[in-house]
């Protein structure tokens, strides 16, 4: 469960019932100890540290929730948010679907036109937002390429990825039929949408290598092979994000989180883990003849700072056929 759901929020009549008073919650507020999180729905400033972006969306999407004379559905990327995927940023306000035709009453609420099946909603921790293929499909509709395929990604990932780290390319292959077919709500971005949906891959396992996908796309790659395994030295498995094989290379991203989250879990310095992953390296190249290319946030930008990093390498697209 995401850190944003399990934050207290309180009202002011709920500060009252623990026997704040006005003044005490302005001091409160003054100092930087209670977060008004929307108007009248407040949290402690300690609880709301470390926050990612997704979670911060979740918890103004839970004071929205508090104070909203209607129960809101919500949709889009604050949907997307409540459901665990991932956000490249936060544009400060919150996506609702509603059928009527009508601006919010408040200015940091989006309403998005357009009817909801009962097989479109679903609640997670009592919050109404739309279902996970609804959710993706709009996402591919309203928002960036990178945005609607990283938001795709992950959710193809949630239904296919195994815990035996196998694919299931059926469940992948029903679940963007069916976001696919979602896009018809709407003409506004199905075009969009659906090359965003048919380019989607559940293998990529963060943003940094969905953006990747992107920008090798751009580049005139063909199709890499994702999270590909090398057998290790001592019967480990190695994993790579990329195959690049009309270039006889592999590729790496390297975001600052992949290596936090790898201490975190093996228990080991980042110092270890860096050394590692050198000693992983060593292994893959001269087992397996091919270059490692390794790139991270700073080189996906756009298509031409990723290409200068691996042409620096020698890699570059093969021709098309």
């Amino acid at each position: 469960m995401s850190n944003a759901f399990v934050v207290p929020l309180r009202r002011r009549r709920d500060l009252e019932d623990l026997g704040w008073d006005s003044r005490q919650i302005a001091r409160a507020l003054k100092a930087g100890q209670l977060i008004a999180v929307r108007r009248g729905v407040f949290a402690r400033a300690s609880e709301l540290q470390d926050l990612k972006i997704e979670e911060q969306v979740v918890l103004r999407a839970r004071s929205y929730g508090a104070v909203a004379t209607s129960r809101p559905i919500f949709a889009g990327r604050t949907a997307a948010a409540l459901h665990g995927l991932p956000l490249l940023a936060d544009d400060g306000r919150l996506h609702v679907c509603s059928p009527e035709n009508r601006p919010s009453a408040a200015s940091d609420v989006v309403r998005h036109r357009g009817e909801l099946s009962t097989d479109d909603i679903t609640e997670i921790n009592g919050i109404a937002c739309t279902s996970l293929v609804r959710t993706v499909a709009d996402v591919a509709r309203w928002e960036s390429r990178e945005s609607a395929v990283s938001a795709a990604d992950a959710g193809l990932r949630a239904i296919a990825w195994t815990p035996s780290n196998t694919y299931d390319l059926d469940r992948a292959a029903t679940f963007r039929a069916s976001a696919i077919d979602a896009l018809d709500v709407s003409p506004r971005g199905r075009r969009r949408g659906r090359h965003a949906l048919e380019f989607a891959d559940g293998r990529a396992q963060r943003p940094g290598e969905s953006i990747s996908r992107i920008r090798l796309d751009e580049l005139g790659f063909a199709s890499p092979s994702l999270q590909v395994a090398v057998d290790g030295p001592r019967g480990e498995t190695y994993w790579l994000d990329f195959g690049l094989d009309e270039a006889n290379a592999w590729g790496e991203f390297d975001g600052k989180v992949k290596y936090r989250e790898l201490a975190d879990t093996s228990g080991r310095s980042s110092r270890e883990v860096v050394e590692a992953e050198k000693r992983r390296e060593d292994w893959i190249r001269g087992t397996t003849g091919r270059a490692v290319v390794r790139w991270g946030w700073e080189h996906i930008s756009d298509a031409a700072a990723l290409g200068r990093r691996l042409a620096a390498f020698g890699v570059r697209p093969g021709p098309r056929p």
